[in-house]
């Protein structure tokens, strides 16, 4: 599966995955998003995050969200 990245564009460092390049399954009411990059099938997520588990959040829901940690 190809994963298209998003990010928030309002200040709540929310960040999305998406199996559609337009992200028309991110929720509007942490928008506007704006694409970010994609992840060809084979790539690896970056921060630690699984694949399976973030390719299986956008088969059940359509995208799965995560939020960045402010730098200590």
């Amino acid at each position: 599966m190809k994963i298209y990245t998003f990010a928030s564009e309002a200040p709540s460092r929310l960040f999305a995955f998406a199996g559609d390049r337009a992200g028309s399954s991110l929720p509007a009411q942490h928008g506007p998003w704006k694409s970010v990059g994609e992840l060809g099938r084979n790539e690896q997520i970056q921060h630690g995050l699984d694949r399976r588990q973030v390719e299986q959040a956008i088969c059940e829901h359509g995208y799965q969200m995560w939020r960045m940690k402010k730098a200590p």
